[in-house]
């Protein structure tokens, strides 16, 4: 603490950066016996240790940590990002670094909590990817020959239940949102009722209120439920 400012981090001394940073490089660029994943793991946190820039050190590490987890991958085509994960947990990352860096720089905490943020990025992934395809097979199913077409209003408020609709979809809400009169909204709803495409939610108040219904035959309707 100096003047109310709060030190994080030190990185290592000026003299020892230039022959700590050939180490580094060596290391990053020849085969080891560490697994792919731990590598990663190490890289990202050796380079942010280093401290070798004025600024962007934390940017370039988690570009380094990618840099090594595609190379674990062994394909150029990656569908998950640990550095959007690891921007989505700022708080928790920091910490994990301070209290690494600042006791014995035992890395074991360091590389469990590297590991476990992989492993979150890549369900997030599997959720918006699930998310995508949802989308996806739903209009597919309602572009197919024979199906009547969805009206704008009805297009517009069916994109945003599969965004995920916050709090409950009431007649009154789909008038406001698609900009049409109440008995309007009312027709639009009763069609995608009746067409299986909504279904009245289950949960008590005191309007009714609406939901996607979520059967395989609307969300996956010609590959079946996954």
């Amino acid at each position: 603490m100096n003047g109310g400012e709060y030190t994080h981090f030190e990185a290592p001394p000026a003299d020892r950066l230039e022959s700590e940073t050939d180490r580094f490089i060596h290391w990053a660029n020849s085969a080891s016996n560490e697994p792919p994943l731990i590598k990663a793991g190490l890289a990202h946190l050796w380079f942010v240790t280093l401290h070798p820039f004025d600024d962007g050190n934390g940017r370039i590490a988690r570009a380094v940590g990618d840099l090594f987890l595609a190379r674990a991958d062994g394909s150029p085509q990656r569908f998950y990002s640990l550095s959007a994960q690891i921007q989505r947990e700022r708080k928790a990352y920091y910490d994990i670094l301070e209290r690494t860096q600042k006791q014995s720089l035992d890395v074991t905490e360091w590389l469990a909590w590297f590991l476990e943020t992989l492993h979150r990025a890549v369900d997030q992934t599997q959720h918006t990817l699930d998310a995508v395809l949802a989308r996806t097979r739903f209009w597919q199913r309602w572009a197919a020959p024979g199906s009547a077409p969805l009206n704008e209003r009805q297009v517009k408020l069916v994109n945003r239940l599969l965004d995920g609709f916050e709090g409950k979809l009431t007649g009154s809400k789909w008038a406001a949102i698609a900009q049409c009169s109440p008995d309007t909204a009312l027709r639009d709803i009763t069609d995608l009722l009746a067409r299986g495409v909504l279904r009245k939610s289950d949960a008590g108040g005191r309007s009714t209120s609406y939901e996607l219904e979520r059967s395989p035959e609307i969300l996956f309707p010609a590959q079946g439920w996954r």
